[in-house]
């Protein structure tokens, strides 16, 4: 189990931006993962889609990695920031835009 969590240590280390999520940014296959793409392509962000469905390991992996129970998980410069749920509440709120910038990440629209 350790080589899963050494790539999503990697994977969440290396990328700004990462979305563990069922499908594909371009073909998500579960509507909560659908929605945070949609959020994360509304405000611009560079992001990379990891598909949990590729591999079981993984898919499990990611679960053990945050200590959070369900898919997509977004992370931010390390950082798990959180599931559909709570990326939908922060985008509401604004809050995921600005914490985005406060990260150094660009988003679009913003100075």
């Amino acid at each position: 189990m350790s080589g899963i969590h050494d790539f999503i240590d990697n994977e969440v280390k290396t990328n700004d931006v990462v979305l563990f999520m069922k499908g594909t940014p371009q073909f998500p296959q579960c509507g909560f993962s659908g929605q945070v793409v949609q959020i994360l392509d509304y405000i611009g962000v560079d992001y990379k889609g990891i598909n949990v469905l590729a591999d079981a390991d993984l898919r499990q992996g990611i679960k053990d990695y945050s200590n959070w129970p369900t898919i997509p998980q977004l992370y931010v410069k390390g950082e798990f920031v959180g599931g559909c749920d709570i990326v939908r509440e922060m985008f509401q709120a604004g809050e995921l835009q600005s914490h985005l910038q406060g990260q150094g990440v660009s988003v679009k629209g913003a100075a």
